[in-house]
């Protein structure tokens, strides 16, 4: 028997509805403080005692006993061995999907210039990439080798020299597409734990596990408050929120595909986020018809109506235009434009994680094989953040050489600006360099 589906209805006409939809894409995600004590607990830990209690947390939460860290590191040709085994159609899709991303990602890569002015002064930008990276994989309730590709190749592309792989096995089961994707991707070293305490040993390093300049990757709620608390010893990608998409949608949509690209969301998790706005009564109809038939066939139904009662919504807009300004207000992970005339929307777009153009641009193609890549603002934080790319492993150093010449024009101007911000040292070196008449 499948799940009661509950399809909640609103109309932007409707008094309250701007009450209705500020309640909708509202999500807490303050931290919680049991999970924030227990992982300012392990984090501590594992500082103190380095290896040791990664093994004694690795037997408690995973159930494998190891003797050493060294034991739980996945070599290379285990990860090699992984791709090799398997079936011709994972390593095949793995293949393209890999190809597809490192393709995008090669034309992301930063460069360096310079500009000399006439006076003989120099300036410029140098792009250099991080030195080490920590890649957080989840290996829990499943396996996300797309997870793999999408943070690993980003900073093969930019020139990571180190890429440290950490994910978790419980009862001692690597997942061999995980192990396939490291092989294809990049990885450079990878070890066989999770949660918090692998969230600190990379970043602060323990006698096996080397410290790295940042880490990237889902995980769960402890993943994630580890991440917030070694944020400043270490780069982060981003603390990402539940997954979440927006389909603006007229009449022309195919009411079983948007329904399917609505589950596609909500079956991730009970807290994600599936909303469709048109202005078309007629097709609000339809899709929700096409949801309760459909729901009868997946097998993540329970999690797809605990999705939809809490969060979800099908909207009716007064048009095309108020659905846009709407989807700027929401600034969705993911926005889909199953129009007719979908060019026509884009200038209108401001705020969006990936937006994905036309009836065939399911989001789903953009999780996997798309090419650009899938880790994605959420939490209306598109509004000012971007999604994970090669600049995300890179720096720019400001490149400055002053000509005698230049010394002379830009010294008092420094000099003047540092009096008035009463610091006579800055005004003192700025005036050293000025030629004496």
């Amino acid at each position: 028997m499948s799940a009661a589906l509950e399809l909640r209805r609103l109309d932007t006409a409707a008094d309250g509805f701007d009450g209705e939809l500020l309640a909708l894409i509202a999500f807490e995600s303050s931290q919680d403080e049991g999970v924030d004590a227990t992982v300012a607990q392990i984090i501590t830990d594992v500082r103190a005692r380095g290896d040791a209690a990664l093994l004694d947390y690795t037997r408690r939460f995973d159930r494998v006993d190891a003797q050493s860290v060294a034991a739980l590191e996945i070599t290379a040709a285990q990860m090699h061995a992984a791709y090799e085994s398997l079936m011709t159609a994972q390593s095949d899709a793995l293949g393209t999907a890999a190809a597809r991303i490192r393709n995008f990602h090669e034309r992301q890569k930063g460069s360096d210039w310079s500009l000399t002015e006439a006076d003989g002064t120099e300036l410029g930008q140098r792009v250099t990439p991080l030195d080490r990276v920590g890649v957080y994989v989840p290996g829990g309730k499943a396996a996300y080798p797309s997870s793999v590709l999408m943070n690993v190749i980003p900073a093969h592309v930019a020139g990571v020299r180190e890429i440290v792989m950490v994910v978790p096995t419980p009862d001692g089961v690597r997942n061999p597409l995980v192990l396939a994707a490291a092989h294809l991707a990049g990885v450079t070293r990878a070890f066989a734990i999770g949660g918090a305490q692998a969230i600190a040993a990379l970043a602060y390093g323990t006698a096996t596990i080397p410290a790295v300049d940042k880490i990237c990757g889902p995980g769960n709620a402890y993943v994630a408050a580890a991440k917030r608390r070694v944020f400043g010893v270490v780069g982060i990608d981003m603390v990402a929120g539940v997954s979440e998409v927006l389909v603006i949608a007229d009449a022309t949509a195919n009411a079983d595909w948007v329904a399917l690209d609505l589950f596609a969301q909500a079956e991730h998790d009970e807290m994600a986020q599936a909303l469709l706005l048109t202005p078309d009564a007629g097709l609000i109809d339809r899709v929700a018809a096409s949801a309760r038939r459909l729901i009868a066939d997946m097998p993540r139904a329970a999690i797809i109506a605990a999705s939809f009662a809490r969060r979800g919504a099908l909207i009716k807009t007064r048009d095309l235009a108020e659905a846009c300004a709407i989807a700027n207000r929401v600034a969705p992970e993911h926005l889909e434009l199953a129009v007719a005339d979908p060019d026509a929307l884009l200038p209108q777009i401001r705020h969006a994680g990936a937006i994905f153009i036309g009836h065939y641009a399911s989001e789903v193609l953009g999780d996997y094989c798309a090419g650009p890549n899938h880790v994605l603002p959420t939490g209306r934080t598109a509004r000012f953040s971007s999604p994970l790319s090669v600049r995300d492993f890179e720096k720019r150093s400001s490149m400055i050489r002053i000509s005698r010449a230049a010394a002379q024009k830009l010294g008092p101007v420094a000099a003047t600006l540092a009096r008035g911000e009463g610091l006579a040292a800055h005004a003192g070196s700025a005036e050293a360099r000025i030629d004496k008449p």
